[in-house]
């Protein structure tokens, strides 16, 4: 059991992940469309709380992927992306070879495309294995929950808040999930 959404953690600023979740997605929908796929959000808007995790669950457990779009409120002095990746457990079990080939293409384009590098503080090598996380466990389509960055580090903050390199987080998820669903790595505008 899990509470419902909220705005998670924020910047030293007042930038919430919330605020970043929500603009990646939606660049991210854009790009999806853009090359012709039909994606399934979560919910509308990023006004007030979203529906819970079984919820979320269910909703996206009729697509042929999905990923949770995070950022972290680490230690100050950490920096960098995790892949979280989800241990079978019941639901999920069917879906854990292709979610982990998916968290090794959400790693490769996250490396290839953006400015964020793997974290130094949270799993290993960009990877971390979770069964705690009922999106996660909940499961039946590939999937798994990137962590983006560490909103509580003032130079990723930086990074995290920019527009910019929100599109490119969005452009690097795309070609993931293009590369998951076609087998091959799309040349994305940017």
């Amino acid at each position: 059991m899990e509470d419902c959404n909220t705005t998670g953690t924020q910047t030293a600023g007042g930038y919430t992940e919330s605020l970043f979740n929500w603009n990646v997605a939606t660049y991210l929908t854009a790009d999806l469309r853009g090359d012709g796929a039909r994606v399934v959000l979560t919910r509308h808007d990023n006004d007030g709380i979203g529906p819970c995790v079984n919820k979320r669950s269910w909703m996206l457990n009729h697509t042929d992927v999905a990923i949770d779009i995070h950022a972290d409120g680490g230690p100050t002095w950490g920096r960098g992306f995790t892949v979280l990746e989800p241990v079978a457990d019941g639901p999920n079990n069917a879906v854990i070879g292709s979610s982990l080939r998916f968290g090794r293409y959400v790693h490769a384009a996250f490396l290839a495309d953006t400015p964020i590098r793997i974290s130094n503080y949270y799993g290993r090598d960009g990877y971390i294995f979770r069964d705690d996380l009922a999106g996660l466990n909940l499961t039946t389509v590939p999937k798994v929950l990137i962590e983006c960055g560490n909103m509580t580090n003032a130079a990723e903050a930086g990074l995290l808040t920019s527009p910019h390199v929100q599109r490119q987080i969005a452009r690097a998820l795309a070609a993931a999930i293009i590369r998951f669903l076609t087998g091959r790595w799309p040349s994305l505008p940017g």
